[in-house]
């Protein structure tokens, strides 16, 4: 069949919406209508090439949309079914999944390089090129061809341009705050940079019961945004949040510090450290440029005042279990999900919709397909 993506030709290209060319699911995938996708900083990760990719690459990862056609062997889903898509598929069979920890999935891994499982493309450019899929997704794309091992059927009454949030970046930050950084209730979390992870990890960090939450940004309207999904403190800098992080903790500083900032920066790392507390934990969720090479800390933090360096992909947390109960949260007003969506796109406006995130004018946009 035909349908149209939104394509990245090389390495700091401006995406490409064009008609290609899908091949029909085969064993174990399915073919799935899409009805919304968020737009996570990733994507624009892998557009300049920050984190490395295969070119030429379909983009989008956080989507939910309908199945409409499911290949031999598939389980538990059918046409009609409504899903969202997790960014880390997990098989359930592997070393990390029988112990818990799906988001370091084995097929996860391998489907993470944007073919199919078996090594093939189900996406074409009308040129008849392959087209690769992030994370062998492709949400850019008004229908896509995946894996079973990335689906979770949710019921229909969820809002989709909603619930295609917990496939990436609510479920990220919710649980770099809730499993990662384990904040107990009682805690000071600092989250540091305020976009869609920065967003959910600051509701994380509430719901988990922390007592003062100090949201970083240097946008002023992510700070406000960020004081409604329950920051108490804001600062404009990790050098204006020392200062008060250390006052209004009397001297104890934060528990917990998550780092949920646009492009990690690892000359930041000393300063990030300061504002952790002793025995205090710094989590890193945020991407780093794979070609940064040099992080300026002293290690004398890990061993003096016994503070701890995590990381963390997919918030450690376990899709299949924390999609459907963070959609519960939502029906139940506890996650906030309305105001994480600040702006939505057509597929052809999406470079637009990046555009606006770079600038800070977005906790998430999202694009709706027809």
């Amino acid at each position: 069949m035909q349908t149209e993506a939104a394509i990245c030709w090389n390495a700091g290209d401006p995406w490409s919406v064009e008609t290609i060319e899908l091949d029909p699911p085969k064993e174990g995938e399915v073919l799935v209508r899409m009805v919304a996708s968020g737009m996570c900083h990733s994507d624009e990760h892998l557009r300049t090439g920050d984190l490395a990719g295969l070119y030429p690459v379909i983009g989008g990862h956080e989507g939910a949309g309908i199945v409409e056609e499911v290949g031999p062997g598939v389980e538990g889903l059918a046409p009609g079914d409504h899903v969202v898509f997790g960014f880390v598929a997990a098989c359930g069979r592997c070393p990390s999944c029988v112990r818990g920890h799906s988001s370091l999935c084995d097929v996860g891994g391998l489907l993470m390089m944007g073919a199919q499982a078996d090594g093939t493309y189900r996406h074409h450019a009308q040129s008849g090129q392959d087209l690769g899929t992030l994370v062998c997704l492709g949400t850019f794309a008004r229908h896509t061809v995946v894996n079973q091992a990335s689906c979770v059927k949710v019921f229909d009454h969820y809002p989709l341009d909603r619930a295609c949030l917990v496939g990436c970046g609510v479920t990220t930050g919710w649980g770099s705050a809730v499993y990662a950084a384990e904040v107990k209730p009682g805690d000071d979390v600092v989250v540091v940079g305020i976009g869609g992870l920065g967003a959910a990890a600051v509701q994380g960090a509430r719901l988990a019961g922390a007592e003062r939450i100090f949201a970083v940004d240097p946008v002023p309207f992510k700070l406000e945004m960020a004081t409604k999904f329950g920051a108490t403190h804001t600062a404009a800098s990790i050098d204006e949040a020392l200062p008060l992080v250390n006052e209004v903790t009397w001297g104890k500083n934060a528990d917990k510090v998550i780092c949920t900032m646009g492009v990690g920066d690892g000359r930041l790392m000393e300063r990030i450290m300061q504002l952790a507390a002793k025995g205090g934990r710094v989590v890193v969720t945020n991407i780093h440029p794979m070609s940064e090479s040099e992080v300026t800390i002293s290690l004398t933090w890990l061993t003096l005042l016994q503070k701890q360096l995590v990381g963390t992909i997919f918030g450690s947390a376990n899709f299949r279990y924390d999609i459907p109960h963070l959609l519960r949260l939502y029906d139940q007003g506890q996650l906030d999900l309305d105001s994480m969506v600040t702006r939505t796109y057509s597929l052809e406006d999406v470079n637009q919709g990046y555009a606006d995130m770079l600038e800070g004018r977005n906790i998430r946009g999202v694009i709706l397909f027809d």
